[in-house]
């Protein structure tokens, strides 16, 4: 997903977001309910650039309802490690300065991308991750749950079939899907002309070791500058 820059332009929002699985695999109810939060999304973000606020404050608004929505793979609804944990990565880029923040790896954030956004504009890091992330969420006054708030029935039962078809050496091809779908994301372009990115996932279903994938990597997952945006996976 790509947003660029141009003079004059309208204010504009895009979104992307996964629900662990492709499209076909989704129940009815399952589709409806990804298209009403996407829908929710939009049109919270997008009230944050009609009324005049930067691109950044629309990224964040949008990514923030798809964090609590258990449908996506990222804050509540995120998919389990190896260990039956839920381990959050997120980042945010504002193309106005290039200033970027991220984390990773952390287990408590309610909204993971609001702390990647208080690392960009309240430290002098870009990065930080597990314990270290969440010990500057207290100080910084991010909400904290407990692990227990992250999970759903479904997002556990994927890991166990996972679990399962590990020890038995098989692969599943709907499995193997849903281990690596689900992201969130968010581009925009303000009423200024500035750009801004985010992206937020709970990573791959059975990831092991303390594993990071692009969508917190700024310049892999996430990048934003005066031409251009683009959050992926």
């Amino acid at each position: 997903m790509l947003a660029q820059a141009a003079p004059a332009a309208s204010p504009l929002l895009v979104i992307h977001g996964g629900a662990g699985v492709e499209r076909k695999d989704l129940s009815p109810a399952e589709e409806k309910a990804a298209r009403d939060a996407l829908r929710a999304a939009l049109l919270k973000g997008h009230a944050e650039l009609v009324a005049g606020r930067p691109a950044l404050a629309a990224v964040t608004a949008a990514i923030t309802v798809l964090e609590d929505d258990p449908t996506f793979n990222a804050g509540k609804g995120a998919v389990f490690t190896h260990d039956g944990r839920n381990e959050l990565d997120a980042a945010v880029m504002d193309g106005a300065n290039q200033a970027a923040g991220a984390v990773a790896g952390v287990q408590r954030v309610r909204n993971p991308i609001l702390l990647a956004q208080t690392v960009m504009q309240k430290s002098r890091h870009v990065m930080m991750v597990g314990q270290g992330a969440e010990a500057f969420a207290a100080e910084q006054g991010i909400p904290l749950v407990d692990p227990s708030y992250f999970r759903t029935e479904k997002r556990w039962q994927q890991l166990q079939r996972a679990l399962k078809e590990e020890a038995s050496g098989q692969a599943h091809a709907d499995l193997e899907t849903a281990k690596h779908f689900g992201t969130v994301g968010a581009v925009a372009l303000d009423a200024q002309g500035h750009l801004a990115a985010g992206t937020s996932t709970g990573g791959m279903t059975n990831k092991r070791y303390g594993r990071v994938g692009d969508s917190p990597i700024i310049g892999a997952g996430t990048w934003a500058d005066a031409r251009c945006a683009v959050s992926g996976t």
